[in-house]
């Protein structure tokens, strides 16, 4: 892919960005496994045109300061292209579309690659269509398992963790949730948390440390 392609405007200030659009790294997989934080949410607009987004929460946060009441909009995003690389983030913002833009934005910069597979005793499928093992997740006072499961069974969730399951190319899975589930922002980052632990055994050590 060559760096003219998109973002023609984009002057990248970090190392990442000016290898991306030099053409040195021409993969999302291959941005993240270089071991470079990923700090430009161009980068994924480069790497991954077209991503996904979808609002999941949006909330009204009143804050009490010198000069009054401050109310701010909080909103939960999920990013992902479907087919195995998703991001989640909150954004704050005195509007609601200053805040979905700017969740958006940082969810980017959370991109994970999620090892997919056909993880399922009871499967035989080639195709990755599910994940290759259990894997857990935590937020506040949720916890959310996510178990490989057989082609043809679909997503048995919550319509949030659904939501980013979908954005992450997951076609079938078992969901076991516990904690005060309806709270959706500690749910979808609970998922989100499940499915970033199962990508930690693909990626180079520095980048899970990151």
């Amino acid at each position: 892919m060559s760096g003219n392609n998109y973002n023609d405007g984009w002057q990248p200030v970090t190392r990442l960005g000016k290898m991306v659009q030099e053409g040195e790294i021409e993969t999302m997989e291959a941005a993240l496994d270089s071991g470079l934080p990923l700090k430009e949410p161009e980068i994924v607009d480069q790497l991954l045109p077209g991503l996904d987004d979808e609002v999941l929460d949006i909330n009204m946060v009143q804050r009490m300061t010198d000069s009054g009441r401050r109310v701010k909009f909080r909103c939960v995003v999920a990013v992902g292209n479907r087919d195995g690389f998703v991001g989640y983030a909150e954004g704050r913002e005195d509007q609601v579309g200053a805040a979905i833009q700017k969740a958006i934005g940082i969810a980017k910069l959370n991109l994970i690659q999620v090892p997919r597979g056909s993880g399922s005793w009871e499967d035989r499928s080639d195709r990755p269509h599910s994940l290759t093992r259990q894997t857990t997740g935590k937020a506040g006072s949720v916890e959310v398992t996510l178990i490989p499961a057989p082609e043809g069974l679909g997503l048995a969730a919550s319509d949030t963790v659904r939501a980013v399951l979908e954005l992450a190319g997951i076609e079938n899975a078992w969901t076991k949730s516990h904690g005060n589930t309806r709270t959706t922002v500690n749910l979808a980052k609970a998922t989100y948390n499940a499915l970033e632990n199962a990508s930690q055994s693909r990626v180079p050590r520095e980048v899970a440390e990151r």
